[in-house]
């Protein structure tokens, strides 16, 4: 979320979502399309505006990025190798593990 102050209240603090952001335009005030068509006229500049929604974008990913280096994650190709080994030695024990089958006898009884 970024921080915002509607225009004539900047005493009032607000957070938009900046994923909902069409357009940011100066008119000369700063008015806020959102995806819904909302207009939203805000005191902050447009320059500010774009510069707060760059910082939300890069705080975004970096996080995540840090997220996955901590879990320490393999490449997509090694979670799908493993698991298909995992199954294969899991029905290997099974077969291994399962009693002989019976000698089948010939129909005419000899």
């Amino acid at each position: 979320m970024i921080s915002l102050h509607r225009l004539g209240h900047q005493a009032e603090e607000f957070h938009l979502n900046p994923d909902l952001i069409v357009t940011v335009e100066a008119n000369p005030d700063t008015v806020i399309t959102l995806t819904t068509g909302t207009k939203i006229v805000v005191a902050e500049s447009p320059e500010r505006v774009v510069q707060d929604i760059r910082d939300h974008r890069v705080d975004v990913l970096s996080g995540a990025l840090n997220r996955r280096r901590q879990e320490g994650a393999q490449p997509h190709g090694v979670h799908a190798r493993r698991a298909a080994q995992g199954m294969l030695l899991s029905l290997d024990r099974a077969e291994a593990d399962a009693p002989a089958p019976d000698p089948v006898e010939p129909a005419d009884g000899t």
